[in-house]
């Protein structure tokens, strides 16, 4: 039996780190929002790793902030321990990477959610999505319970159809034990939808006070931590951080596993999902990199309030005898007592091309996905493709043009392209490799880049522009200063010269110039500039970097320029690419399939050539002659 529960504009369906950013989103521009979860005590859940950022990911939570999400606001307020990675090398890789506290996390969350306005959160697993005509006009609940919408995001992460597997063992549930969700799959199917299958895991927890420290590395964060939020009080979170510890495989580790592949689900084919590529399973690095003869393992602490140590680098989803024999070969660990058990889950996911650069699916109007339910791995990136989602959900109710961004504007847009243009046979995973334009799209400037678009569409609070805006002009005329500003060669000069190992000067210099030699920056000039203003650190960096590396920067802008040529011209979803002549078979597919917004898209398509490219914009010079 059905009943009518009511009309909403955006239903969000899961309560993870997508369903959280989309639904925060959509309500905070205006749009009346429910969100569902399987069980509300799980929302922003940690399942796997108890930690947010990372290399490229530390990217992608500066991004959300810049936008207006809330993950960089909730890790500033619950991490144990903060780093920030890959500092020997230059600020395009910088990465921030901080350990949660993944209850209190979870709780600070499901906080803010509560109190937002525009928002209702119920706990319930949808089962039926309602279409009339190829648009969403609702969605039905397993307790009969039908919700009229006009717009719907699914952020269902790993629930459909999920099962948690380790060695013989198979368990028709979510993670953590959690319930699955099994109906929502099957309307989706009828609805058209491709799904794939995909696999993730996850290593043991072991009891802290197993633990041998004395026979590991200590791993420190960093002395002053670097807030992920723009908007966070650097000072107000300087606190005493919680140790993560070091130690490492050894060929014992590696014979046992061995001697227990055939007992390993993911050799025996007992697992039909897709696993990451880039995060495997201890087992898979054994066979994989035979040659190593040992793997790195950190433990990491889970929370304040608990003994439960994470074992990162360990994945795995061996019987669990094998395990405890397994995680007892590592130094420290010799008598280590497990927790909770390793496992393996795999659950149904979509096929990423069905969608649009929106997150919209091409087929149903106002539907919308993100997270792992599009074929992605993390935290980051799923909460990523939450506040896009979002937006664009409530853009939608408002009867507004989407909100896209391409990839030399954000990580996130880089995500999102090469998901719905290229789609992905395993878990995608963000990586600073697969950004163009990287040095550009750092996670120190995501504010300067972003946060006006955000503003545009209303994430963002006039204050908090009007500061971003006084932000630019202060940098802005602090460079024009310093390329004003004449260093002489004096004898105190010369000898500052001399302490820093950079060659003395010939003549009066430009102290912008001065700035650019590798020994030299900002800060170590200051004694030489005695009209210097006194700076924040955040505008600091800016200017440095902005300086340092303007002849990059300027030559990545006319990259970018020859990108965006491309980009601007635009594709009709109207055209039927099989009565255009010249272009080749698979090209013609393709093209069909994702129907690419651009050329620029069109030339990122698998399948499709330069020569196809070349046959595209022909045609588009000849129907502009037509037209």
């Amino acid at each position: 039996m059905t009943y009518n529960a009511g009309m909403v504009d955006v239903v969000v369906i899961g309560g993870g780190h997508a369903g959280c950013e989309a639904a925060l989103a959509a309500a905070r521009m205006g749009a009346d929002t429910i969100l569902f979860a399987m069980n509300l005590d799980s929302i922003a859940m940690m399942p796997c790793n108890p930690s947010i950022g990372g290399s490229s990911k530390g990217h992608l939570v500066r991004e959300i902030d810049a936008l207006g999400g809330e993950m960089g606001k909730n890790i500033d307020k619950t991490y144990l321990q903060s780093k920030m990675l890959n500092t020997g090398k230059g600020p395009a890789v910088h990465s921030l990477r901080a350990q949660a506290d993944k209850s209190k996390y979870s709780q600070e969350m499901k906080k803010t959610v509560e109190n937002t306005k525009n928002l209702r959160i119920r706990q319930g697993e949808v089962v039926k999505i309602h279409v009339e005509e190829q648009k969403i006009v609702g969605v039905e609940l397993s307790s009969g319970a039908v919700y009229n919408c006009r717009t719907v995001v699914i952020a269902a992460g790993t629930y459909l159809k999920s099962r948690c597997i380790f060695g013989e063992v198979s368990i028709n549930s979510g993670p953590n034990g959690l319930m699955a969700s099994n109906e929502l799959s099957e309307c989706l199917k009828e609805l058209g939808i491709e799904l794939f299958r995909f696999k993730t895991g996850t290593p043991a927890r072991i009891d802290r006070r197993t633990v041998d420290f004395s026979k590991m590395e200590e791993q420190l964060g960093d002395k002053r931590v670097v807030p992920f939020s723009f908007e966070t009080d650097e000072e107000q979170i300087q606190k005493e951080q919680i140790s993560c510890w070091l130690t490492y495989t050894s060929e014992k580790t590696h014979d046992m596993i061995r001697q227990n592949l055939h007992r390993s689900p993911l050799y025996a084919g007992v697992i039909e999902g897709v696993g990451p590529r880039y995060c495997p399973s201890i087992e898979d690095k054994v066979v994989r990199f035979a040659d190593k003869v040992r793997h790195q393992v950190f433990l990491e602490p889970e929370s304040e309030n608990t003994n439960e140590l994470y074992v990162q680098g360990m994945s795995t989803s061996l019987p669990e005898d094998v395990q405890n024999a397994m995680y007892r070969t590592l130094a420290g660990l010799e008598n280590c007592e497990i927790m909770r058990t390793a496992y393996a889950i795999e659950y149904d996911c979509i096929n990423a091309t069905q969608l649009t650069l929106s997150l919209e699916c091409k087929r149903i109007s106002g539907l919308f996905s993100a997270g792992q339910f599009n074929g992605s791995s993390g935290y980051e990136e799923a909460a990523a493709q939450g506040i896009i989602a979002g937006i664009n959900a409530a853009l939608l109710v408002q009867g507004k043009e989407p909100f896209i961004l391409d990839r030399s504007e954000a990580y996130i847009g880089v995500l999102i392209d090469d998901m719905v243009t290229k789609g992905s046979n395993e878990p995608y995973r963000m990586m600073t490799s697969r950004a163009e334009y990287r040095l550009l799209l750092r996670q120190d400037n995501a504010d300067l880049r972003l946060t006006e678009r955000a503003y545009e569409v209303g994430l963002i609070s006039e204050e908090r522009y009007e500061k971003l805006q006084e932000k630019k002009n202060i940098i802005q005329e602090e460079i024009k200063r310093l390329h004003h500003t004449i260093i002489k060669p004096t004898e105190v000069v010369q000898k500052f010269m001399e302490q820093h190992e950079s060659a003395l000067l010939c003549s009066g210099m430009i102290l912008g110039e001065l700035i650019k030699r590798p020994e030299l920056d900002y800060d170590s000039t200051a004694e030489l500039d005695v009209r210097r203003p006194i700076l924040s650190l955040a505008v600091k960096e800016q200017v440095n970097i902005q300086i340092k590396y303007e002849g990059y920067i300027k030559r990545q802008l006319q990259q970018v320029e020859q990108y965006k040529k491309l980009e601007r011209k635009l594709l009709s979803e109207d055209i039927d690419y099989t009565q255009i002549k010249g272009l080749r078979i698979e090209a013609r597919q393709k093209l069909n399939q994702i129907k690419p917004r651009s050329i620029g898209q069109a030339s990122r398509i698998a399948g499709v050539s330069p020569a196809d490219i070349s046959v595209l914009l022909v045609y588009m010079e000849q129907e502009r002659k037509r037209n």
